[in-house]
């Protein structure tokens, strides 16, 4: 039977584990055993199906254990980035005709394999960048909802699409491919994000140059080969891992690149789209950029919340993984009336948060990332000390490893450094807010719109934080964190990004150009 949108079931979300369940412990337990086993395998770039073995390498650690290496990958050179133009280039002619359900068939396969190997890539995720077990399992399964949900899309735009009809012609509007594409993923949702960057892309149409994190190549370079599996042909998606400033702003600026999807920093997003604006010789087309950088979260805790709920929800967003979210909450912004008890209630949950190896399943929180990450939050901690009255943490969580205390400064001023700078780590500011209009004003107050939250009983400040609250992500009455695949469309405004949302109905478009037909009939 052919696949059709109507032929598949309805999209529904993977459930993500809790790991209550000993059978998941022990699938859990095992799966780290196996990919221990294969630390320090090295993985060639991936050129139109070619496996190539450079000289210079990126050696993924540990972030646990710095002196284990995860895995040996090898470095594009410019040359090998530009032949990987090149044959993404030429496989686009072909591809670009393969009709959007064979497409969409090879990501649902690809889907599929991940599903059968979900511990294996939770282990991956755990090892490779220090996500505890349900940090992992949420990755995992958001990549395969991404993947599931964006071949699904597919189909659905594949579809005739409604059009006034008007006598005397036949028109129709169909989506094609835009060309080839430089994806640019990060390595904090290290398997989601580049999954979906990479299969939105590619399910479109397009032909891909993956440039992953050096943080987090490893996990890119096992579904390069699961695309390979699942049916992908060579040369739709090239593997170039290697150093930014040597290839990165080469891949952007080559003629043959059409588009560029990047999740990152807003400095490098913002060099990104300032680059890909000029046009080069022999370039025929303006270039689309898909960025969605940083972050400024905050959560408003109104004079009317229910406190434990905010104290939980302002916890769980401020430290899940770290802080190393772009949508983690970073400023908890607290009404005056209750500001002192929800201090109080804030310090004491978070005495309760385990710091240490992510691969013990009792620990909230594991490392961040690399050193480099380490330097940066810790130099933060030390301005939060001035700026500010430091309630939890505020040092090193462990002697080995990249491990930091959750960090909570209260009394922070709305313009503090550590309330408008992205820290990306485990460090929290509470403001206090004289009343609901202050806390509006102060939410609203920084260069970002990404992700945000309100805690209220009050119909009227809720449907004031509809109307006001500027960020791509609101949440009522929860936490900042955890979009789901076509539940939460994700995406954020000002120096956030694009507001690409993805995960929702709109993604697609941007990996697309529509196309009207029109025939004279009679």
């Amino acid at each position: 039977m052919t696949t059709t949108l109507t032929s598949r079931p309805p999209f529904t979300n993977e459930a993500i584990k809790s790991f209550s369940d000993p059978a998941d412990v022990a699938a859990m337990t095992a799966a780290l055993a196996k990919v221990r086993a294969t630390f320090a395998t090295a993985y060639p770039l991936v050129i139109g199906g070619e496996r190539i073995t450079t000289e210079k390498k990126i050696r993924s650690i540990n972030p646990s254990k710095p002196s284990e290496i995860v895995g040996v990958v090898s470095s594009a050179s410019k040359e090998q980035a530009l032949k990987a133009i090149d044959i993404a280039a030429d496989a686009f002619e072909s591809w670009k005709r393969v009709s959007p359900v064979e497409r969409a068939e090879i990501i649902f396969r690809a889907a599929g394999l991940m599903r059968e190997r979900r511990f294996l890539y939770d282990a991956l995720l755990t090892l490779e960048v220090g996500k505890s077990w349900p940090e992992a399992d949420g990755d995992v399964a958001e990549a395969i909802d991404f993947m599931e949900y964006y071949a699904r899309e597919m189909l659905r735009y594949a579809e005739k699409q409604p059009i006034v009809p008007v006598a005397g012609e036949d028109n129709e509007v169909v989506y094609i491919p835009l060309g080839v594409g430089a994806v640019i993923p990060p390595w904090n949702f290290a398997c989601a994000i580049m999954v979906g960057m990479t299969t939105a892309a590619v399910v479109s149409g397009n032909t891909v140059v993956l440039k992953p994190s050096s943080d987090s190549a490893v996990i890119a370079a096992w579904f390069v080969d699961l695309l390979e599996e699942a049916g992908l042909p060579h040369g739709v998606v090239n593997f170039i891992p290697g150093s930014g400033g040597e290839i990165g702003d080469l891949v952007v600026s080559s003629p043959k690149i059409r588009f560029i999807s990047f999740t990152g920093s807003k400095e490098v997003g913002l060099h990104i789209n300032e680059l890909a604006a000029k046009p080069q010789p022999g370039q025929k087309w303006i270039k689309r950029v898909v960025a969605e950088m940083g972050g400024k979260d905050s959560i408003i805790v109104a004079a009317d919340a229910d406190l434990d709920a905010a104290v939980e929800g302002v916890a769980t967003a401020a430290f899940g993984f770290q802080g190393q979210k772009c949508s983690a909450c970073s400023r908890a912004i607290v009404d005056a009336t209750l500001y002192d008890e929800f201090v109080t209630k804030l310090q004491a949950r978070v005495a309760k948060m385990t710091v240490g190896d992510p691969v013990n399943h009792g620990n909230f929180m594991g490392p961040v990332v690399n050193e480099a990450a380490f330097r940066s939050i810790s130099e933060y901690i030390e301005i939060g000390k001035k700026e500010g009255r430091l309630i939890s943490g505020g040092g090193r969580a462990a002697e080995e490893g990249y491990f930091l205390q959750p960090t909570v400064f209260a009394d922070i001023a709305p313009d503090a450094r550590i309330s408008q700078e992205e820290i990306f780590g485990p460090v929290l500011a509470i403001i206090k807010a004289n009343d609901f209009d202050h806390a509006m004003e102060i939410a609203n107050n920084t260069e970002f719109g990404l992700t945000g939250a309100i805690y209220s009983k009050d119909e009227a400040k809720l449907e004031r934080a509809r109307e006001e609250f500027f960020v791509g992500n609101l949440y009522l009455n929860r936490k900042c964190t955890g979009a789901l695949v076509g539940v939460h469309p994700f995406g954020g405004f000002n120096m956030s990004g694009t507001d690409s949302k993805a995960g929702g109905r709109d993604y697609l478009l941007l990996f697309l150009q529509a196309k009207s037909i029109s025939r004279k009939i009679g």
